[in-house]
């Protein structure tokens, strides 16, 4: 890892590098446990901050997927005050930069479609330097009934959008500034009922090409091109669709990456990031997000 670090920080303009702990695969009941024992949370900070600074790393990002119910959200409230209070301590005894500290959350401010739970937003305001709110994965496999764009900006029948969830954020307290929006180099895919039917939306019969179908956007580029697909931008939900006989494709591409961006500019957003940078063909969409972003500074 410290040649990573060491790699990035290389690099013109100076670019940083965070080490991210946990992720969909970590079990939730791991963190949940961690955060609920004064123990358990400094073993875990102070830890942390070591390895950071023994690799060279700028700041610790935390990816729990996801608090379960208000306990935990209060107890995430200590653990963000007592990470803060640990880093600026060894910051102050080190004489070297405070570390940064982040999260990856939920795509919106509070938890809506099971057991109502809400983030502690005053102290993500006060404790962090940002949080990373994942907009994506709104639909997928455990819905084969109908198509779905799964990342979508806007949707005028739900609050399952990244706008929505944005917005929601804002008005909990979060400044915009702290806010890094999440887009995804993957798309997911459905069978078409009918192929004459291939709007968002359309009757679906199970998911379609892919791994349970999900598929990288460099697999989408290809398979688009391979099998004559049809590929649709719209505008109304700022997404793209691609469709072959019944296979049918919701991702993120060329032109709904750029309007994203657009959107965080214009909502003063700290950023964006992508899930996962590897997931391109060959930079196509992080580099129209860059130039975007550069754009309009």
């Amino acid at each position: 890892m410290g040649n990573f670090t060491a790699t990035l920080h290389a690099k013109k303009p100076l670019a940083q590098a965070l080490l991210a702990i946990g992720g969909a695969n970590s079990g939730s009941g791991i963190f949940s446990n961690m955060v609920s024992n004064p123990d358990n949370r400094a073993a875990f900070i102070k830890s942390t901050i070591a390895t950071a600074r023994k690799y060279g790393f700028d700041g610790l990002d935390i990816d729990w997927e996801f608090p379960n119910n208000p306990t935990d959200m209060s107890n995430l409230e200590v653990f963000f005050k007592e990470w803060r209070e640990a880093v600026e301590s060894e910051a102050s005894a080190s004489s070297k930069p405070p570390l940064l500290l982040s999260a990856a959350v939920y795509f919106a401010s509070s938890f809506f479609l099971d057991l109502p739970r809400t983030y502690p937003t005053d102290a993500i305001a006060k404790y962090l330097d940002f949080v990373n709110p994942m907009c994506f994965d709104y639909h997928g496999s455990w819905d084969t009934s109908v198509t779905g764009e799964h990342a979508l900006l806007y949707d005028k029948t739900s609050n399952i959008s990244t706008s929505y969830g944005i917005s929601s954020w804002i008005e909990a307290g979060v400044p915009p500034k702290k806010l890094v929006m999440g887009m995804p180099l993957y798309g997911k895919s459905w069978e078409l009922k009918h192929p004459k039917n291939h709007g968002i939306g359309a009757p679906a019969n199970g998911v379609g090409p892919g791994n349970n179908g999900i598929m990288l956007y460099s697999d989408i580029v290809k398979y688009n091109d391979e099998h004559y697909a049809h590929v649709v931008y719209d505008g109304d939900t700022v997404s793209e669709y691609s469709y072959s006989g019944t296979d049918w494709i919701g991702y993120d591409g060329p032109t709904s990456v750029e309007k994203k961006v657009e959107y965080a500019k214009t909502q003063n957003l700290g950023g964006y990031f992508f899930w996962a940078l590897g997931y391109d063909m060959n930079w196509t969409l992080s580099g129209i997000a860059s130039n975007t972003w550069e754009r309009m500074h």
